[in-house]
């Protein structure tokens, strides 16, 4: 068996509003905490607490995906600005 090989380049990656999709996926978890809350009871009786579990743990991972996703963007505009003064002032 022969190894897989590549027959064309790899394309660039897609820019996207990351802050933005982060944001909006906690949001969803959120929401779903939210509104199963009021339904702890039922959740209980069925053992299906977990659901309401997983949404909370889903909107903490949000909010630690927002910081990252936030840090990531400064990290890479410094870089593009350090880039930028180093290409200027070797003019």
């Amino acid at each position: 068996m022969s190894k897989w090989k590549a027959t064309h380049e790899t394309p660039e990656p897609l820019e996207a509003n990351d802050v933005a999709t982060v944001l909006v996926g906690t949001a969803v978890w959120f929401v779903l905490f939210i509104g199963q809350l009021p339904f702890y009871g039922w959740y209980a009786d069925h053992g299906h607490t977990w659901w309401i579990w997983t949404c909370l743990a889903g909107t903490l991972l949000g909010l630690f995906g927002l910081w990252y996703v936030r840090a990531r963007n400064t990290a890479l505009l410094r870089d593009a600005q350090s880039a930028q003064s180093t290409q200027q002032n070797v003019q």
